[in-house]
């Protein structure tokens, strides 16, 4: 039989709100399916569908259906909870009196208006925002004999009013963040975790209005739950207008990356199913409901009866969907092991239980599968950037996916020779206007960093032979074999990519050797680097011994901050005049060959060398080698494919040097790393040494997807959302300079670290090199590896460049969020130490840093 509710009771103290949370630290269970209802528009019968299919689960005990209304406005007097609550016994009552059901329902915030009238004359506080109450009622219906079902309900956050969350919450004086929204959902998700062997498990999350209404905080529902990214069920329209609807909530959900596992709608009588199921070329399955009756004093009953079999076919969709989810995500690892072939990656060195598992994204978080005590996602922060790609925060990730989808739409791709469009054109005005203003008049477009540096080797190289008079007459250029011989003036430990040509403009590394590239001929003059660190709590500079720094003061070569090492003032130091006298003797001609060598270009990472192991070079040593080179007519590269693009802290990293490059090459963050596209700027001088009356004399190079309309658009859109301080809140006002975004204090601490050798912090890289043995140094190095999987357990996913390790986030990333991964680094360093006692090594200023 149907019984009355047993409890009624107002708990204080439920749930603590939570504040300072990271979303990094959510996660949600797959120990069961939980799918998220959403709605082509307001009033189409979502709280109805859930209903449904919550009666269709606890139909067959035993059984758990968890119900979970993030949301809610109206409150009492409209509750969908409630419904749900009252609904379902009424259903299984009626199609099966037998059937026991054990129902709760409990609403944890409730906004001070919403529960005066909850209460009523009991309730005198004159307050508005939330009270530290929560209201609960339970109930169990019928007798039967053996285990029975069970209904959980739950309602988030109420508000009295019924209007738009956004409003409500603010008439109402309770305003609610999205992050605890999402902290609080992920503890009502957890409900159905351990029941297994207790039968099965179906939680649905109802979202409020449409697709696109707003949220508590007034971000659309469809980006505030996106971090958890919960397959959906779309309630459509079946009314007049209805397919437009419906097909716009639909492509809105798949713009932000949702699963949509089907689609169902009310039957008016106009087929709407037909042109729905046409356009998803039955890739989604669409489920028509008998007409809902208009008497609101109708107990739905009836429909629910003729609407069960619909509701019956809906979850086994459901369950099979969850059911071919699970088995992909425990395949993939095996699988990827079988047909992959990882890039930089001994494949023996990765056992399958460390393949990670990447589910989603969303902005800097992957969303992660992991099988614990049982199947979970959860979020890492993506630490190396994605190979220093990225910088999109969630709001910029769907930003781009909706202008990536219309330039798609709009062009797909043209070739670019001769050709003007729209994004090409408006992203090379933004690349000279930008990274490239007052010394870049032309851009050449690729499609990668690597290509970017062969197109700009070429570039130097004419430029070069134009202005020392060397070029042959133009018969000749490809008959005769010139006694030419060109090299690159670059620096040890750089890295420009893995292209032939690009690989030959770097010093001999373990990406150069004759295992990787049997060709590699070094074709350049490479010069000792001066490298500066933070060791001890001090920035100092280790000179190389060939530069006979003997009679260098201290003061020359340690600093307090790292301000001082970029400081100007240096100009006039000691230091550089032995820098300048070291780099005059190294550029001299070379003799004994056959052909006239001459160092045709400067290559150079500014700053930071990236994959040589983050190592920072003195910026006054490149400073003045750019002055030399350009002194002796030899064009300067600038590879600015990682430094570029706010990585250091600034639009380019030609700022922190106070001189420019006549070549410099962009990629990575230049689109957000969204996809792939490079550009070469050019001064106008580089770009006429190619103009003549021959095509020959022409740049004979490009790719054929240059300036690809994606890319650009892309590239257009990242570039003004970083330096925009309405859309990066890390922007210093009036400057074009990102806030220090690395704890100092806790930096300089960590310097101290006897697990550390050194340590380097600049814009968004934060990086350090561990104390290990000689033989345990370099690029092969896996010394660092249980410190690596220790910060992946703690949500940090990150790779290393052999005992280097370095941590990345992106030009909106917030303070707190580097704040908190460099405190579980350093609280990991202390377990590393200990299981590295005795490995330390002392630190030769010889070979001070290994080429990684």
């Amino acid at each position: 039989m149907f019984h009355p509710p047993l409890l009624f009771t107002l708990s204080r103290h439920f749930l603590r709100r939570h504040h300072h949370r990271h979303l990094s630290t959510l996660s949600h269970t797959l120990s069961h399916p939980i799918y998220t209802i959403w709605s082509a528009n307001t009033g189409l019968g979502k709280t109805l569908v859930s209903a449904g299919i919550a009666a269709a689960s606890v139909a067959s005990p035993p059984s758990k259906l968890v119900y979970i209304k993030p949301i809610q406005t109206g409150y009492p007097l409209d509750s969908d909870a409630a419904f749900v609550y009252r609904k379902i016994p009424q259903i299984l009552h009626r199609r099966n009196p037998n059937l026991t059901l054990t129902a709760s329902n409990q609403t944890l915030n409730v906004s001070i208006p919403a529960a005066k009238v909850k209460i009523g004359d009991n309730f005198s506080d004159s307050r508005n925002g939330f009270g530290e109450f929560g209201f609960c009622e339970e109930m169990k219906v019928g007798e039967g004999v053996g285990e029975g079902s069970e209904l959980i309900c739950k309602t988030i956050y109420a508000w009295n009013e019924a209007i738009s969350p956004h409003l409500a919450s603010e008439r109402e004086g309770a305003l609610v963040g999205d992050e605890e929204v999402l902290v609080l959902l992920k503890k009502c998700l957890e409900i159905g975790v351990g029941s297994e062997g207790q039968g099965s498990v179906l939680s649905l999350v109802e979202t409020a209005g449409g697709v696109a209404s707003p949220g508590s905080s007034g971000s659309l529902q469809c980006d505030l739950y996106r971090p958890f990214r919960l397959p959906s069920i779309l309630v459509g329209d079946g009314k007049l207008g209805g397919i437009s609807g419906t097909i716009s909530a639909y492509e809105s959900l798949t713009i932000r990356g949702y699963d949509v596992v089907a689609i169902v709608l009310e039957d008016h009588g106009l087929e709407n199913e037909v042109p729905l199921l046409s356009y998803l070329r039955n890739r989604v399955p669409v489920l028509v409901l008998p007409s809902i009756p208009k008497d609101p004093l109708d107990n739905l009953m009836e429909w629910y009866d003729e609407s069960q079999s619909v509701f019956d076919s809906l979850k086994g969709i459901m369950l099979s969907s969850y059911e071919k989810q699970m088995y992909r995500l425990h395949e993939m690892p095996k699988k990827a092991q079988e047909i992959f072939w990882w890039p930089f990656t001994q494949h023996k060195l990765v056992p399958q239980e460390k393949v990670t598992v990447i589910d989603s994204r969303c902005g800097e978080n992957f969303a992660v599968h992991k099988v614990k005590d049982h199947d979970y996602i959860t979020q890492m922060f993506d630490a190396c950037a994605s190979w220093w790609t990225q910088g999109p925060n969630a709001a910029l990730q769907i930003k781009l996916a909706r202008e990536m989808g219309y330039t798609a739409a709009r062009y797909g791709h043209v070739m670019f020779p001769e050709n003007v469009y729209e994004p090409a054109l408006q992203c090379a005005e933004l690349l000279l206007q930008g990274v490239g203003k007052g010394w870049a008049s032309r851009v050449f477009f690729s499609d990668n960093g690597s290509t970017a540096i062969e197109i700009a080797l070429k570039m130097a190289f004419r430029k070069f032979l134009a202005d020392n008079k060397l070029l042959m007459d133009l018969p000749h250029y490809n008959t005769d074999e010139s006694n030419i011989e060109l090299k690159v003036v670059a620096l040890n430990g750089s890295y420009h990519g893995d292209t032939l040509g690009a690989m030959d403009a770097q010093a001999p590394s373990p990406y150069t050797g004759f295992l990787q590239q049997p060709w590699y001929t070094g074709r350049g003059v490479f010069l000792d680097p001066p490298f500066v660190s933070m060791c001890d709590g001090v920035w100092k500079i280790a000179v190389p011994k060939k530069m006979h720094y003997e009679d260098v003061i201290l003061e020359d070569t340690s600093f307090n901050s790292r301000d001082q090492v970029f400081n100007r003032s240096r100009d006039d130091s000691k230091l550089a005049s032995i820098y300048s006298t070291y780099i005059s003797q190294e550029l001299l001609p070379s003799s004994g060959s056959t052909k006239c060598s001459y160092a045709g270009a400067l290559i150079i990472e500014p700053v930071i060398q990236g994959a040589g192991g983050m190592l920072m070079v003195d910026p006054l040593f490149q400073r003045i080698l750019v002055k030399e080179c350009k002194n002796r007519k030899i064009p300067v590269i600038f590879d600015e494919v990682f430094t570029g693009y706010w990585r250091l802290g600034v639009e380019s990293a030609a700022e922190l040097l106070f001189c420019q490059p006549d070549i410099a090459c962009f990629a990575k963050l230049m689109t957000g790393g969204m996809i792939p596209l490079a550009a070469t700027l050019a001064t106008n001088d580089v770009f006429e040494s190619f103009v003549g009356d021959s095509k020959l004399n022409a740049l004979l190079h490009g790719h054929s997807y240059s300036a690809h309309a994606v890319g650009c658009a892309t590239a257009c859109n990242s570039i003004k959302w970083f330096k925009d301080s309405q859309t990066n809140p890390n922007l210093v006002p009036g400057q074009n300079l990102l806030r220090e975004l690395w704890d100092a204090e806790l930096v300089r601490k960590i310097s101290f670290h006897p697990a550390v050798q050194r340590v380097v912090s600049l814009g968004t890289l934060f990086a350090l090199e561990l104390k290990v043995e000689d033989n345990d140094a370099g690029y092969a190095s896996l010394s660092g590896t249980s410190l690596l999987l220790k910060l992946r357990e703690d949500g940090i996913y990150m790779r290393p460049l052999g005992n280097v390790i370095y941590m990345m986030c992106g030009p909106c990333t917030s303070h707190r969020v580097c704040l908190q991964m460099l405190e579980k680094l350093y609280m990991r360093l202390d377990e590393f130490k200990q299981e590295k006692i005795g490995t330390a090594r002392d630190y030769d200023h010889d070979h001070r840093l290994p080429i990684a």
